[in-house]
């Protein structure tokens, strides 16, 4: 076994360097110390917004559950952050991966869940009425569900990819779990009121559901991640970010709802776009 002198690590090569310090890269013929820490920081904010929202959620109350939405929203603003750091960076690592699936299930399958839970029915009024009955014993499997499909979804990822049949990074197999969560979030964030009637609360259930089937579909839902950010973009681009992000802070409510609407509605619709071209190009000319 040969003996690689730890005195002056800078004249060793950049293979005896990484034998010898395992997770230290060189750049510049310096080790890089800590890189790796930057996009894990960013997923443990993913991860405290995810409890936060549970332990408000569990609190209970109009504003905490909206605390808890807004939580949801910041926890989405931390989870696309890690991914771009990692790649500006070149820090993605199979751990970080890993981490942020573990971190997403909670921010994005347990806490929405719950929040829905407490939002959607847990108001209604107690009464003998079969409807309200029926309504509150299916309120836990919804939200169980949409928790599965979260689950299901990130480990879909992780084995498959974004794309099914390419590396592409253009598009989502299934709508991403924090979209779905923030479809929630949004909900909650706009009308703030808990439900208290009980075909609303039906309602909203059909929407949990229909979130919970979209996330374990085929349906391919648009990414950001191709976008190379170090490369000039348009100036409409910078204009409609700024905009957007102007809207979210003045008109949060109102702004989020409609992107969050928006981004589900944009997979349903592309998918019948690709079904009709696809079954019109495939029938002869008359």
């Amino acid at each position: 076994m040969s003996f690689i002198p730890m005195d002056h690590p800078e004249e060793m090569s950049a293979e005896q360097q990484e034998l010898s310090f395992p997770g230290q890269r060189l750049v510049n013929g310096r080790r890089r110390r800590g890189i790796y820490l930057l996009p894990s920081l960013f997923t443990v904010g993913n991860l405290l917004c995810g409890y936060y929202a549970i332990i408000a959620v569990l609190a209970g109350g109009d504003a905490r559950l909206d605390f808890a939405a807004r939580a949801i929203g910041v926890a989405f603003i931390f989870d696309s952050f890690d991914g771009f750091v990692a790649r500006l960076t070149g820090t993605n690592s199979e751990f970080g991966k890993q981490l942020d699936s573990l971190a997403d299930v909670i921010s994005f399958g347990i806490a929405p869940a719950a929040l829905a839970y407490s939002w959607g029915v847990r108001s209604l009024q107690l009464d003998a009425s079969p409807a309200i009955h029926f309504v509150q014993e299916l309120a836990w499997l919804v939200c169980l569900t949409f928790l599965i499909s979260c689950a299901w979804r990130l480990a879909r990822f992780n084995v498959h990819g974004m794309a099914a049949s390419s590396s592409s990074m253009k598009y989502f197999v299934g709508m991403p779990c924090p979209a779905a969560a923030g479809c929630v979030a949004a909900t909650v964030h706009y009308f703030k009121t808990p439900l208290d009637q009980w075909h609303y609360s039906a309602g909203f259930l059909g929407l949990v559901i229909a979130l919970a089937a979209l996330m374990t579909s085929k349906i391919r839902y648009p990414s950001f991640k191709g976008i190379n950010w170090s490369r000039r973009q348009p100036s409409i681009i910078i204009i409609l970010i700024t905009l957007t992000a102007g809207a979210i802070f003045f008109y949060s409510e109102y702004a989020l709802l409609i992107l969050a609407g928006g981004y589900l509605v944009s997979g349903i619709v592309m998918e019948l776009v690709r079904f009709v071209r696809h079954h019109s190009t495939s029938q002869p000319a008359g």
